[in-house]
């Protein structure tokens, strides 16, 4: 309740605008007493983001699912979740992982290594694909102000922009399959890919 209630204030008000006394105010109690079930803000954001996660539908692949096709839906299932949520990026960001999200995290590391990953290689995979995500929705969520640039003197910049936004969906399919494609590259060597030193 607690937490379905900061996730519905945090949809009016934003992160900045969250704070526990507002909160207090939206269930009509007194600060003092929601310290009872939260400590700190922190406390809040944290549960706040495990349900933001857990509303993706973490879990392994179903039976009839490539490891590849569950990348895909987990992460697209993954971007839904924090676009639903006013501000849901940056409150998934800056918040500490626990609770049933890091145990269904378990279930789909070890489903990973069923399907060929080392240990390694499906925490790294599962890693680097919720950076992307975070970090392309924390883009979608950001408020742009102000004018567009003149692009009349960056003639390779403007084509690129005419044929396709850097945002939304197209930018998120091409992201997560080079994220994919790369995946299956690594899987090739033990230590994945690696950068020339």
């Amino acid at each position: 309740m607690l937490i379905d209630a900061g996730l519905r204030l945090l949809d009016e008000v934003g992160l900045d605008g969250l704070t526990v006394r507002r909160l207090a105010t939206e269930l009509g109690v007194q600060s003092p007493a929601l310290y009872w079930h939260i400590r700190t803000k922190q406390e809040l954001l944290d549960g706040m983001a495990n349900a933001i996660i857990l509303r993706a539908g973490m879990g392994p692949p179903r039976d009839d699912e490539s490891w590849q096709e569950w990348l895909a839906r987990r992460a697209r299932a993954y971007r839904k979740s924090l676009l639903a949520s006013r501000d849901g990026a940056r409150v998934v960001s800056s918040a500490v992982r626990g609770g049933d999200s890091t145990r269904h995290f378990e279930e789909e590391l070890a489903a990973m290594v069923a399907r060929g990953f080392t240990p390694l290689q499906a925490l790294r995979t599962i890693t680097a694909l919720s950076h992307y995500i975070t970090g392309q929705v924390l883009q979608e969520q950001a408020v742009v102000r102000g004018e567009r640039p003149d692009l009349s003197e960056l003639p390779t910049l403007a084509a690129a922009v005419r044929a396709g936004s850097p945002m939304g969906d197209d930018m998120f399919e091409y992201g997560l399959a080079i994220l994919i494609t790369g995946t299956e590259v690594s899987l090739g060597t033990p230590e994945g890919y690696k950068l020339a030193p």
